[in-house]
């Protein structure tokens, strides 16, 4: 099957999603990106099952991502934050110990599409996706821009497939 055909056949199923947005300093109504994440899901018609603020810490990462794997209510989990290179930054050894299969087109795409909008420090970006336990699972960085061309540009476009895939 061609991809238009893979899309075609995926075409109009939706995700119920969770939202992590790992940050030491945002509160709900001062999160931005995790806004964003909700905001560009819904239009897209995709549901958002749970909603977590929590702080840079692998533990609470690791727990929750394990509550919201074991959850059968749930798609797709999209994190934003914690994907840097500061100590802090602890989000991406977590998850890439949670895939059971690494997509590595999408840490690259969104740092080829990063590089066109900010140049060389794109490189500073540890985005990362995959499936774990036969849900979605990606990684996002925390800044707002950041959450807008990984949605817009990668993950709206493929949930659809992509999970079109799983349930075969």
């Amino acid at each position: 099957m061609s991809v238009r055909q893979h899309r075609d056949h995926s075409k109009g199923l939706k995700a119920r999603c969770a939202i992590v947005t790992l940050s030491d300093t945002r509160t709900p109504d001062t999160d931005i990106s995790g806004h964003k994440i909700r905001e560009l899901l819904t239009t897209d018609g995709h549901g958002v099952a749970q909603y977590d603020l929590i702080p840079d810490n692998p533990d609470r990462l690791r727990a929750l991502l394990n509550q919201l794997l074991d959850n059968p209510e749930i798609d797709a989990i999209i994190t934003n934050g914690g994907t840097g290179v500061s100590p802090r930054d602890q989000t991406i050894p977590i998850i890439e110990a949670t895939l059971d299969v690494t997509l590595p087109g999408f840490g690259e795409l969104f740092r080829m599409q990063s590089f066109h909008e900010i140049g060389s420090a794109a490189m500073l970006s540890r985005a990362t996706g995959g499936i774990a336990r036969n849900k979605l699972l990606f990684a996002l960085p925390g800044s707002p821009a950041a959450v807008e061309l990984g949605m817009k540009q990668l993950l709206l476009p493929e949930i659809p497939h992509l999970l079109g895939q799983l349930r075969k």
